[in-house]
């Protein structure tokens, strides 16, 4: 049998295809979701994947989901953190509410789903966690000073948390998207669109099934030799 997985931000767009991706493999998969109950029902009606409704931004109320979690499913042994929103504006005009919201959600996410199943994960000798960062993290976005801080947070912490964990098996690593062919960026105007397109070499999008097989690698047993890596999947938009 599989190993449990949880996904967060995982019933809609990047992390629907990683937590698809994890169950077609084998794993028994949770998917965390904050707030649309009618996408996160019609998602496992469709998968049969199990959801948990929680902020991921709170670490009481991630304590209680974890919980929840490995009552269903057993223990954590690997942790995809794919949550992430944004607030775009210039800092000039961003307020202090949409920088913390981007913040808490996109990289205090990180510490607080991780802190809670690593204690496990070293017990156990193994585990596995992908934290999904940016290649507006890598590179920079005006209006987004929040979500590219947020971004480039998680890249320093998946170091770090990758040193810590070597010796008990655990390996922390880092996919950095480009632009995909998401709900959120198919909302992006035609005209914006076409001039985002243009800037990438390979002409075109990414689609969140390729997101979802670079997790799928750095998540198997084999990969046990990949720490503390960032994998930039954008189609060459950003080479670093």
């Amino acid at each position: 049998m599989g190993r449990v997985a949880v996904v967060t931000g995982g019933t809609r767009g990047i992390g629907r295809a990683i937590a698809i991706a994890l169950k077609e493999r084998g794993h028994r998969v949770a998917s965390v979701y904050a707030r649309n109950d009618e996408a996160a029902h019609a998602f496992r009606s469709e998968t049969g994947i199990a959801v948990f409704r929680f902020d991921v931004g709170d670490f009481a109320e991630c304590a209680e989901g974890v919980k929840a979690i490995e009552a269903a499913l057993g223990p954590i042994e690997i942790l995809v953190n794919n949550a992430g929103i944004t607030r775009d504006t210039t800092l000039h005009r961003m307020s202090e509410e949409d920088w913390k919201a981007v913040i808490e959600t996109n990289l205090g996410s990180c510490f607080n789903m991780s802190r809670l199943v690593i204690a496990g994960m070293r017990e156990k000798n193994f585990g596995r966690i992908v934290n999904v960062g940016s290649i507006n993290g890598q590179a920079g976005q005006a209006g987004q000073t929040n979500y590219a801080a947020a971004k480039a947070g998680i890249q320093g912490f998946t170091k770090a948390l990758a040193l810590e964990g070597a010796s008990r098996g655990i390996t922390v690593n880092t996919i950095a998207p480009g632009y995909i062919d998401t709900e959120m960026v198919r909302a992006v105007p035609a005209a914006v669109l076409e001039k985002i397109i243009a800037r990438i070499p390979v002409g075109r999008l990414g689609h969140a099934e390729e997101i979802a097989r670079g997790v799928a690698f750095l998540v198997a047993d084999e990969a046990g030799f990949v720490t503390g890596s960032t994998l930039t999947i954008n189609g060459g938009q950003y080479m670093d």
